[in-house]
């Protein structure tokens, strides 16, 4: 078979050396010629400093992947085979105002989920959305594999707003959540299989297995004795032992801004005081990053890059391409459309669930009904994602006010309309749609 194109768009991440680590691992199985990293002028530094880290890790693996890097999306996008998306419009300035914006009204400021959410939603949609038009028109077969923050969201806009069919939304929250299970139950992750369904960070474990028996009541006992089971960016307050055991599935660690909202709100007040937001914790681990990734001696994934924050991303993509080239028709889970596999969601809706994942994508498993329990928290995330969407595709003030409302963290509609007002404009630059003409 010919060799593989693929194409990363916000290829100065410093993510990228992990993804090249993936796909070097892969490279017998996923024979890949041509990887083009691609950036905006704005990251030009950074793009020929992973590019050249990705160049000596190629040469040292000795592999036959040409490494292309650019500015010119358009030229990258010729021919592409697989597209990933792994983009942050704003950069990290951006992220810290929607973590900072939101604790001066006493409400979670967090990346992806509440008014930060909403707001990188905004920003990054209609990028994303230009993005496959172009694809449409240089590489209309290409698969499009996006993990730009929020996921569901953005899958949520490509499936409705866009004429990509090939579509696929990725995140690490479950794959981090099935290595802590291996590692509560001391077992390796490959023992371990975990339903999963729900949205983008917002997802559950409804069932767990260790080499196919059921043990989802051991876990939940053991997640309710203190057992950590966290990222990076969140913060591990332990749950309450006995609502563990009420919910009776296993959450994922974004529910924590949900169930635990006071507790949250208190600890991101506290942290701000002491080292600022996680946007700006961040960028000086970027910082020392790049400076590693700048070592003409460097040739493999550093270590250091496991405390970003993003585990398990890049990895987990290239799992999916290898399983989408291949036909593996193994289970993953991902952000898809949900063709009834959810049947409190809509059928035409994105959903995080598993599938299995075959040449022609994946095919989602049906669950049926979410408990009753979680069902209603994931519903109204859901209407947020749709409202939001709508609103970052058109501009729409009112729409773009109504998801803000009706996203359960925020307190009030007068809180999301002073919240929405100020924070429209400090991300002015980046939300042109809402700027066009004058709001009446």
């Amino acid at each position: 078979m010919s060799g593989i194109k693929v194409v990363t768009i916000g290829g100065g991440s410093s993510y990228t050396p992990e993804l090249v680590e993936g796909f070097i691992k892969r490279y017998e199985e996923l024979p890949i010629s041509e990887l083009w990293l691609v950036d905006i002028p704005q990251g030009k530094e950074k793009l020929e400093i992973v590019g050249n880290l990705a160049k000596r890790m190629v040469q040292k693996a000795s592999v036959p992947m040409e490494i292309h890097l650019t500015l010119d999306r358009k030229e990258a996008l010729s021919g592409a085979d697989f597209v990933t998306t792994q983009l942050r419009v704003g950069l990290l300035d951006a992220r810290a105002k929607d973590e900072r914006i939101p604790l001066k009204y006493g409400v979670i400021g967090q990346e992806t989920n509440g008014p930060g959410g909403l707001f990188k939603g905004l920003r990054t949609i209609p990028v994303i959305l230009d993005i496959c038009k172009d694809i449409e028109e240089l590489c209309p077969d290409a698969w499009l594999i996006n993990f730009s923050n929020p996921a569901g969201m953005v899958t949520e806009a490509v499936l409705r707003y866009s004429n990509i069919k090939k579509t696929i939304g990725l995140c690490n929250v479950p794959v981090g959540m099935r290595m802590g299970v291996a590692e509560m139950l001391d077992v390796a992750p490959e023992r371990v299989h975990i339903d999963f369904a729900g949205l983008n960070h917002m997802v559950y474990g409804l069932n767990v297995y260790l080499d196919g028996k059921l043990v989802t009541d051991q876990v939940l006992d053991i997640l309710s004795s203190g057992a950590s089971m966290t990222m990076k960016n969140i913060v591990d307050l332990g749950w309450e032992p006995d609502f563990i055991k009420a919910l009776r599935v296993l959450p994922c660690p974004y529910h924590r801004y949900y169930y635990q909202t006071g507790k949250m709100l208190a600890q991101q007040a506290e942290e701000l005081n002491e080292k600022g937001t996680r946007a700006e914790v961040v960028q000086g681990l970027e910082a020392e990053l790049f400076e590693l990734y700048k070592d003409p001696t460097l040739d493999i994934k550093p270590p250091q890059l496991e405390q970003r924050g993003g585990a398990y991303y890049s990895d987990a993509a290239c799992n999916l391409i290898n399983s989408i080239y291949n036909d593996k028709n193994d289970i993953q889970p991902v952000n898809t459309r949900n063709n009834g596999a959810i049947a409190s969601i809509p059928h035409d809706s994105a959903v995080e669930v598993n599938c299995v994942i075959t040449r022609e994508g994946p095919k989602p498993i049906a669950v049926g009904d979410l408990p009753v329990a979680v069902r209603g928290l994931v519903q109204q995330i859901k209407s947020f994602e749709r409202v939001a969407a709508e609103a970052a595709v058109t501009g729409d003030y009112h729409k773009a006010l109504l998801a803000m409302t009706i996203n359960p963290l925020v307190p009030s509609d007068t809180v999301a309309k002073e919240m929405l007002d100020e924070m429209l404009e400090a991300h002015k630059e980046y939300l042109p749609l809402f700027f066009h003409e004058e709001r009446v």
